[in-house]
């Protein structure tokens, strides 16, 4: 079976690109790897659009990086806001390891978990979520990730997504529609939108999402 960079245990060969990143001011070191989203000497488009339109719904907040990679998002967003608890989970132990490694190679506190989407977070609670999905996940994974989201946020929490709107975006919007019962375009640049949810209730993850 061919890998992915959502499978659990690569055992592909290790290959690493180094680089620096600068958000906002702050200079970050990255080390991104092989077997990881995404392995370029560089933080994707897609995720720095949502790295500069987040604004956190408290400053001393709480943050959960659903599906990190090797932890760009997670860790820029701290570097900006460093009163914010930042989490960072993905089912990918080589990008749990690396997103560790790359908070404490930026001096960064951030706790990093290994989970498939919010199973590994059992009754925990954040004032935001964010990701750029893995839409190559496949459709039903991604419509997990935005319906269990809804168990995970505080009143008023709110989850934010990154995608091309065209190629699998326009849908995950319309899920985030019909979950929190709102969605709004943060920001639109060459295809790609920011989303973002509100939880303005208390919402079950039980909650129906069109498969079609």
């Amino acid at each position: 079976m061919a890998e992915h960079y959502f499978t659990e245990e690569p055992t592909s060969a290790i290959r690493e690109v180094s680089f620096e990143a600068t958000v906002h001011g702050h200079q970050l070191q990255f080390v991104s790897v092989s077997g990881v989203f995404s392995f370029e000497p560089r933080i994707d488009k897609a995720s720095l659009l949502l790295i500069g339109a987040f604004s956190p719904g408290r400053p001393d907040g709480s943050l959960l990086d659903v599906g990190c990679g090797f932890g760009p998002i997670g860790l820029c967003i701290k570097s900006v806001f460093p009163g914010l608890s930042v989490t960072m989970a993905d089912i990918n132990r080589r990008a749990v390891t690396y997103a560790m490694n790359n908070a404490e190679r930026n001096h960064l506190c951030a706790e990093t978990v290994w989970s498939d989407l919010y199973a590994g977070l059992v009754r925990r609670r954040f004032t935001d979520i964010v990701s750029n999905p893995p839409i190559a996940a496949g459709k039903a994974v991604n419509l997990r990730l935005i319906r269990e989201a809804a168990d995970h946020l505080e009143p008023n929490g709110s989850l934010w997504l990154t995608a091309f709107h065209n190629k699998g975006g326009g849908t995950l919007k319309k899920a985030m529609a019909e979950v929190f019962g709102n969605v709004a375009d943060v920001v639109k640049s060459g295809g790609i939108r920011v989303y973002r949810s509100a939880k303005r209730q208390e919402i079950s993850c039980n909650s129906a999402v069109s498969g079609g």
